[in-house]
């Protein structure tokens, strides 16, 4: 099987390019192509949708000229980096330099996501919840193998792989384009929480707890885990924040008793108190 035969089929002759588009368009938007990903060779594509090389030709210039797809010289076809604008940069840049937006963030994250794992937990399908197994499977392996880089990857693709599962592509839209603002550190660092004592192992235990629920179809249980874990992340940052000010203070105090005069008198009269 060549690369991209599950997720295309072939079309209906009298609307060829058109229904290419659509077709494209709608694995956009449910989520099974992200931005980034490469679309198979133009001549495996066109031998999977059964259509000619220039009929493909005019469905993908279609596509680049909507700005879902980008064409790359010698390099193929990618789909376009097209999360960057539900967020104008100059608003994504008011995000990353106030603290009042992580708290505001959270809290959104918190109640649209509730949604999200309330209705995975209804609608999920063999599928969604093989995709959910592997990902916490593979938290638990970066968890004990202490790599917390390669457990936070796996947070971001956990809490992505719970919105693919509620099959609502305004759902999968809007909070795949909040997670890619996290991502790329726009309001807070997941490390940072790993910091706190306890920190990776209450998380890892928040995740396994979203993670049954979904998998007991458990909708109520789902949206409660979900609400514990965003409710216990708000109050990590605000912990951790505190403890950076903490540290902070501790080291302008400790510069006081740093000479800037190496000589021995100089040195010892700084010392004294």
């Amino acid at each position: 099987m060549h690369e991209g035969d599950g997720l295309f089929t072939k079309v209906d002759h009298g609307k060829v390019a058109g229904e290419v588009v659509r077709q494209v368009e709608t694995l956009l938007l449910e989520g099974v192509l992200r931005p980034g990903d490469r679309l198979p060779a133009e001549r495996d594509l066109a031998r999977i949708l059964d259509i000619s090389r220039p009929t493909l030709r005019q469905a993908l210039a279609e596509l680049e000229e909507k700005g879902l797809l980008e064409a790359r010289h010698g390099g193929g076809t990618y789909v376009a980096q097209v999360m960057r604008s539900v967020f104008a940069e100059p608003i994504i840049g008011l995000f990353a330099s106030h603290p009042r937006a992580t708290g505001d963030y959270l809290e959104f994250r918190a109640e649209v996501e509730a949604i999200a794992a309330r209705l995975a937990a209804e609608r999920a399908t063999t599928a969604d919840k093989a995709i959910l197994s592997r990902v916490i499977e593979a938290m638990h392996t970066a968890h004990e193998l202490d790599d917390p880089a390669e457990e936070a990857r796996l947070d971001v693709e956990f809490h992505i792989a719970i919105v693919d599962a509620s099959h609502n592509i305004v759902l999968i839209q809007t909070l795949r384009s909040i997670y890619n603002l996290l991502v790329h550190g726009v309001f807070y660092n997941r490390t940072t929480l790993y910091r706190l004592p306890g920190g990776r192992q209450r998380l890892m235990g928040q995740h396994e707890a979203i993670y049954k629920a979904i998998m007991a179809a458990d909708g109520a249980g789902a949206s409660s885990a979900v609400h514990a874990h965003l409710d216990y992340v708000r109050q990590a940052m605000h912990d951790a924040q505190s403890l950076d000010a903490r540290e902070a203070t501790a080291l302008r105090r400790l510069q006081k008793f740093e000479p800037t005069d190496t000589t021995p008198g100089n040195a010892r009269r700084r010392q004294t108190p």
